[in-house]
């Protein structure tokens, strides 16, 4: 256990520094601008509603109203602890009012749900670890994470979000160490809880043999089925409505150059899943470019005679581990994936950048010091950008998606690799 702490102290150190930064600029910090109500992250308590519910075993009341769920149900499963506390407790979850400026409702679902967001800093420094990152960098790494994970975390209360991007790069870590079901099994949960992942799924996919595909995509996608399933049967009509649909307000939010494609629903709303669909489709067609392009390098790596033990992926058992140009790479593209989400999304809000910047910090600490200062400012820069209040598209959303551009740029991996397990699957039981 000793060891473990060891091993994580820079994430849990910067976990702890986030708790306390969130818990100060959401209750005392609001004071020192002459504030008397705390700044609170109001979408959390749709979602915490949704939670009691579940918790008191009304599944159907999962996306009824006012809860405003759209995510898959686990996104209420990660908060169901919280949940059941509060419940014990008698709190309230009435939204906060001029009546109730202080709500203590947050001092206990305000930690919670931070400390949930951090399993992202601890999936990153154990990516960071297996990619041979030095401790400096590790602990730059952490610092620039839990920086920009104020925005998901403290300013919108969105764990979801954050668990989601932490149990993928978990994902992505068992399967660069040739734990291809394991990694399956995370991946889905991953879905579950936010279904914006699936974006970076078939990326995982790009860099698995063909016969190990059917069996990722059936454990992937079990668990959202499950919940999915058992929600739909207690409360069909809400929840084909919040899940198909996406609701989002552009009046509310940050309309972006598709708002007036999509189609526009009640209360001045406009439907982002059949955008989402599309955004999905073409994060497939991006990872089978990328399967293509490394698996003809591995066959000119083939012709030469090249391909050994010793190339960028190894047989280990009945699969294969990465070498670190591979998972690198991997995770550049899962960022690229992300980042998907912000170009083609109809309406954004201000923690829509956080996942691709998360991800890409990754590959970034693998290069030089100023490459990754460089992306960490600029994470940062754009974390504070996007809490802007503007409406204009080109005010907020092309300068946001242009510093996305910029970000990935700089963090790409410059390593050449040779993906062999492409065509050279490694012999052994199917799991």
């Amino acid at each position: 256990m000793r060891e473990r702490v060891r091993r994580r102290i820079l994430p849990l150190i910067a976990s702890v520094g986030l708790i306390v930064i969130g818990m100060y600029t959401t209750t005392l910090g609001p004071t020192l601008i002459g504030r008397t109500e705390w700044a609170l992250p109001y979408d959390l308590w749709g979602t915490l509603i949704a939670t009691t519910r579940l918790a008191h075993g009304n599944i159907g009341g999962l996306y009824a109203p006012p809860t405003g769920l759209i995510s898959l149900p686990g996104a209420a499963v990660i908060l169901l602890p919280c949940a059941a506390v509060i419940s014990a407790l008698g709190l309230s979850l009435t939204i906060p009012a001029p009546h109730t400026l202080h709500p203590p409702v947050w001092l206990l679902a305000g930690p919670y749900e931070i400390a949930l967001c951090c399993v992202t800093l601890f999936a990153a420094d154990a990516l960071a670890e297996q990619l041979g990152v030095r401790f400096w960098k590790r602990g730059l790494l952490a610092a620039a994470s839990a920086g920009i994970l104020w925005s998901v975390s403290a300013r919108w209360g969105h764990p979801e979000d954050a668990v989601a991007v932490g149990l993928l790069l978990y994902a992505v870590l068992a399967q660069s160490r040739g734990r291809l079901g394991l990694a399956g099994w995370l991946a889905g949960a991953a879905v579950c809880v936010q279904p914006l992942v699936l974006l970076a799924v078939p990326v995982m996919l790009a860099a698995a043999p063909w016969r190990r595909m059917v069996p990722f995509l059936v454990r992937a996608a079990l668990p959202s089925a499950v919940l999915l399933g058992a929600t739909a049967i207690a409360g069909w009509h809400d929840t084909y409505t919040s899940v198909t649909s996406q609701p989002d307000s552009p009046v509310i939010n940050h309309p972006t150059a598709w708002t007036s494609l999509a189609a526009h629903m009640a209360n001045q709303n406009v439907a982002a899943g059949p955008f989402r669909l599309a955004t999905i489709v073409l994060a497939c067609l991006c990872a089978l470019a990328i399967r293509r392009r490394w698996q003809s390098r591995a066959i000119t790596t083939g012709a030469n005679g090249a391909i050994s033990g010793s190339g960028d992926a190894v047989s280990s058992g009945d699969a294969a581990t990465w070498s670190t140009a591979l998972l690198t790479e991997v995770l550049w593209w899962v960022a690229l994936t992300l980042a998907l989400r912000s170009f083609f999304e109809p309406v954004m809000v201000s923690y829509y950048p956080w996942p691709p910047m998360a991800v890409a910090l990754i590959p970034a600490a693998t290069l030089s010091w100023p490459r990754l200062v460089a992306v960490g400012v600029l994470a940062g820069g754009l974390t504070a950008a996007a809490q802007g209040p503007s409406h204009s598209v080109w005010i907020w959303w092309v300068p946001v998606v242009a510093g996305l551009v910029v970000l990935l740029a700089l963090a790409r991996p410059t390593a050449t690799i040779r993906p062999a397990p492409l065509v050279r699957e490694p012999v052994g039981r199917v799991t």
